[in-house]
């Protein structure tokens, strides 16, 4: 799938610049324990269904978009995993993009798996404990979506740095 519109015109005015982009990871369960995986085209790695949102569209419709335009699987979204900022990449063309990704666990409906656009060379359906070595991010995301307390995860703030008088304070007791 080419680079959405507003990605160009964006990168017309910032050239390669940090951008800061909205995106998805959507990890697709079936009933039999299985993970739907993509082989991206861009570098040959198997990963789980991702993608960018368009501007205003919500997570879920976004990941349930990118799902079918990626595999023509129909799924539905079960629960949020994680939301997490990732670290910055640098693209092939040299654009920066910093992705905040939200992470859903989602389930199988209806269809058969296929490559289903140009970001892809293969779509498999994987075992849940067999699958291809997956970014550490994506493995997270996986485990996230097997564990049954369905707790989202998130990276924690720091703790508030206190003035000088509150930290003398609470250490008085």
């Amino acid at each position: 799938m080419p680079t959405p519109e507003f990605i160009l015109t964006l990168r017309a005015k910032i050239g390669h610049d940090p951008l800061p982009l909205p995106g998805v990871t959507a990890v697709v369960l079936d009933d039999r324990n299985r993970v739907l995986l993509v082989r991206r085209t861009d570098n040959g790695l198997w990963t789980l269904v991702t993608g960018c949102l368009d501007p205003g569209e919500q997570p879920a419709a976004g990941a349930l978009r990118e799902i079918m335009e990626e595999t023509a699987v129909v799924a539905i979204v079960e629960r949020l995993l994680s939301v997490t900022a990732l670290d910055m990449i640098t693209c092939p063309n040299g654009d920066l993009v910093h992705w905040y990704d939200t992470a859903l666990r989602c389930r199988y409906v209806s269809g058969e798996a296929r490559v289903n656009d140009d970001e892809s060379v293969d779509v498999g359906w994987f075992d849940v404990h067999a699958t291809p070595q997956l970014s550490p991010h994506q493995a997270r995301c996986l485990e996230r979506a097997l564990a049954p307390d369905g707790d989202a995860w998130f990276e924690p703030a720091p703790a508030p740095a206190l003035s000088p008088d509150l930290a003398a304070d609470l250490a008085a007791g």
